[in-house]
Formats: C-alpha cells, sequence, structure tokens
C-alpha cells in the first residue's frame, strides 16, 4: 500500500477529500446500523469485531444495556492498530484514516442512539439485508478509498503479517477476514451467520471497485484478419475509434500478421462483429471486458488523478 498523500490545508482537493470521507463514513454508518449489525453478520474487519462483542455483552453493562457500542469498541481496537502500525510500517496512515474511522465510529453510534430500536433490522429478510447492506458499505469503502484514505483496521493487521511473512497482501486480508467470519461462527454457533457475511464481504467488494472505477460498458478487442484494411476503414470512418496495428507472427503458418488493437462499446462490437463476419468470416478475434480506459477520447488521465 502505497503512502498516503498530504493535501494542502482547505484547498479545493482537501475539502473534496474530507467531504468525500463524511459522506462515505456516514453511508458505511448506515449500511452497518440498519442492515449488518441486526442480523449478527460480520463482513470482517475492526466493524465485525465490534458487532461480536456488541451482541455478546448484551445485558452485561447497565450502562449499555443494548451491549458495548459498536462504534466504540471499534474506535478502541482501530487506535492501537494504528499505532502500531506507524510503529511497525512506517508512517503510512496519514490525519485522514484516522478521522475516517473516528467518524465512522461516531456515525454507527450516533445512528443507534437516535433509532427508537437500536437493533431492530430495517427488513427481516435476512439476504435482502445482506445484499443492501453489502451495497451500502462497499459504496461507502469506495467513496473513503477514493479520498486516498484507507480503512485501517483489519487491513493494518494484514500489512504487518505481509511484512515478517512475505505472503501476499491481499491473500492476507482474506485470510484476517475470513478469521474475523469464523470468529461470529464460534461466538454465535449458527451456520447461516458466515454464510450471510461472506455474501456482503462479496458484494462490497464488487461496489469498491463499482464505486472506484465506474460502470464501463466498453469492450477492448483484439482482430486478426487478412482484410485489416477494410476493418481500419470501418473503425475510423464508421465508427469514429482509433486503434493501434501491433505486428505478429502465425505460430503454425509463420507468416506475418497485422493486428489490430481497438476498444469500443459494446453496441458497436457487435456492429464490428457483423462487418467482420461478412468481409473475413475466417477472422480471429478476441474481446474482453475493458474495466476502466485512460487516454484519448476516454477519460483524461490527468483529471482522473486529480479529481480522484
Amino acid at each position: 500500500m502505497a503512502f498516503i498523500t498530504k493535501d494542502k490545508l482547505f484547498s479545493r482537493e482537501w475539502f473534496a477529500n474530507y467531504l468525500l470521507i463524511l459522506v462515505g463514513t456516514f453511508i458505511l454508518a448506515a449500511g452497518f446500523v440498519y442492515f449488518i449489525s441486526p442480523h449478527k453478520i460480520v463482513p470482517g474487519g475492526v466493524f465485525g469485531i465490534a458487532i461480536i462483542i456488541h451482541h455478546l455483552t448484551k445485558g452485561l453493562f447497565s450502562v449499555w444495556p443494548n451491549g458495548i457500542p459498536i462504534g466504540l469498541f471499534g474506535l478502541i481496537l482501530n487506535i492501537p492498530l494504528t499505532i502500531i502500525g506507524v510503529k511497525v510500517l512506517g508512517p503510512r496512515f496519514g490525519v485522514k484514516t484516522v478521522v475516517g474511522f473516528i467518524l465512522a465510529s461516531f456515525f454507527i453510534d450516533m445512528i443507534m442512539y437516535l433509532r427508537p430500536e437500536e437493533d431492530m433490522p430495517l427488513v427481516d429478510d435476512v439476504l435482502l439485508s445482506s445484499i443492501f447492506g453489502g451495497v451500502l458499505v462497499g459504496f461507502g469503502l469506495g467513496l473513503i478509498f477514493k479520498s486516498r484514505a484507507t480503512s485501517g483496521g483489519s487491513d493494518i493487521i494484514a500489512m504487518i503479517l505481509a511484512k515478517y511473512t512475505k505472503l501476499q497482501l491481499g491473500r492476507l486480508m482474506i485470510y484476517v477476514d475470513s478469521a474475523i467470519v469464523l470468529l461470529a461462527l464460534a461466538a454465535f454457533k449458527d451456520w447461516h451467520i458466515p454464510l450471510y457475511s461472506l455474501i456482503v464481504i462479496y458484494i462490497s467488494g464488487k461496489v469498491i471497485d463499482i464505486t472506484l472505477e465506474g460502470v464501463d460498458y466498453n469492450k477492448a478487442l483484439m482482430i486478426i484478419s487478412d482484410k485489416h484494411e477494410e476493418i481500419r476503414n470501418k473503425l475510423i470512418v464508421d465508427l469514429e475509434r482509433g486503434g493501434t496495428y501491433l505486428n505478429g507472427e502465425g505460430i503454425y503458418t509463420g507468416n506475418q500478421k497485422k493486428v489490430i488493437y481497438t476498444v469500443v462499446s459494446r453496441r458497436e462490437v457487435a456492429i464490428l462483429e457483423e462487418y467482420i463476419s461478412k468481409i473475413d468470416p475466417d477472422a480471429f478475434i478476441t474481446v474482453t471486458d475493458a474495466k476502466e480506459i485512460l487516454g484519448e477520447g476516454f477519460q483524461n488521465l490527468k483529471k482522473k488523478v486529480e479529481n480522484s
């Protein structure tokens, strides 16, 4: 994970990033309070541990009859984890990360406090709650990540383990979150909980990707055809798209080939395939999803970096 960059105080970028953190943490908190916690779903992370403690301590403390507040316990865990992370890994966690988990803790407990019955689910259907909870949590985290902050918590544990074990960070994050999900199984002794939790983890991960990269319906094409000149003209004149010629060589024949690499929309894929089928039925075409396209004719790279 890269070092967290510093924004110029009170600059437009500074306000934009902190607005993303504010909105992101509120949406994240709403997802936990209304959909995740009431069903005892534990989607990993520090707040997943806090949900377990919250339900296990219900009725144990007179000051917290409904259990230790999720936000408070999450904050108690996040602070020492961040301090340990700074000592072990160096100054990778900027002020925005600290502000992020403080706001998330505050909003979770505030929303729960303002609800008439704080542990009542918004909807009784657990699967529906898992879906909508995953969407809200993923969208909130995506906004936080767009501000170049991190979610802290279990991410820090995974980063520390990565330093000493040399294992991939992504794999370790899965291991850490999976361990927390299994902890929920041991605590609540209900197989439904880890299964629904995995649904939330999957959906939130997908929504984070969509939030960071956008919903893009473009396709990347690799076209090998003897009629490459006609295809080139179709791209440039009719579809008004560009492309790149790559020089290739047939493995079996050893013949030199022109390979066209281009990016078009889903609608244009159908138009292009129909055209190629008529002029060269033996053409070889590979179509792949293009998750994010930066450059001329698409999203400007410089603006994307400035606005992210």
